[in-house]
């Protein structure tokens, strides 16, 4: 069976494009969002070239599960445990006791979790190319 991670690669990169477009538009909360979702899905990408199956969406326990001879450096894994703090609470207001998460994420933010989620995806890219 042919594996499809050029595909999850690629819609990685689409994903991380949109977290960059949020950053120009001010949505921060969804930016972030889409950083967790691009490096979620380029490390599920690695582990279609693998030939190996990815469960969850914790970018962390994910890097935790890849075989030892990829070589996933501790850095990596706290960057994935970094953006998986955006995976629901930027989407919920319910995750505040007050406001919505438009009120609790930062251009910051968004810059930090789109460089986390770029070298999280090249370290994939490496790994495949």
């Amino acid at each position: 069976m042919p594996t499809r991670a050029p595909d999850w690669l690629r819609q990685a990169r689409r994903d991380l494009d949109h977290a960059r477009e949020d950053l120009r538009t001010e949505y921060f909360e969804w930016g972030c969002f889409s950083a967790q979702q691009a490096a979620e899905k380029g490390v599920k990408g690695l582990f279609q070239h693998l030939h190996a199956e990815a469960w969850g969406h914790s970018v962390k326990k994910l890097l935790e599960s890849l075989p030892p001879e990829v070589g996933c450096s501790i850095g990596l894994i706290e960057a994935g445990a970094a953006l998986d703090k955006f995976h629901i609470l930027t989407r919920y207001p319910n995750g505040f006791d007050r406001g919505t998460p438009e009120d609790y994420y930062s251009r910051k933010d968004l810059e930090g979790a789109i460089h986390y989620a770029d070298e999280i995806i090249r370290f994939c890219e490496d790994k495949i190319s």
